[in-house]
């Protein structure tokens, strides 16, 4: 499991996706989120905005298992 170091309280599951490299802009997420199976903490997830905290664990179809941690 890769983790995603963040230095903020939170992040959006959009700029999540970008830190992560699934992405290569933020504008793809809009329609990434609705093509791609995505689970946040084993639940499908598909809202770009969602707010992703230290030790959540996301699941992106075709990219793996990502864990968000504190930088």
């Amino acid at each position: 499991m890769k983790q995603i170091p963040i230095n903020t309280d939170y992040i959006t599951l959009g700029q999540f996706l970008k830190l992560s490299d699934c992405i290569s802009t933020g504008g793809q997420a809009k329609f990434f989120v609705v093509d791609t199976k995505i689970e946040v903490n084993g639940q499908a997830e598909n809202r770009r905005g969602r707010k992703l905290v230290p030790q959540d664990v996301v699941t992106v179809e075709g990219f793996g298992q990502f864990e968000v941690v504190s930088s």
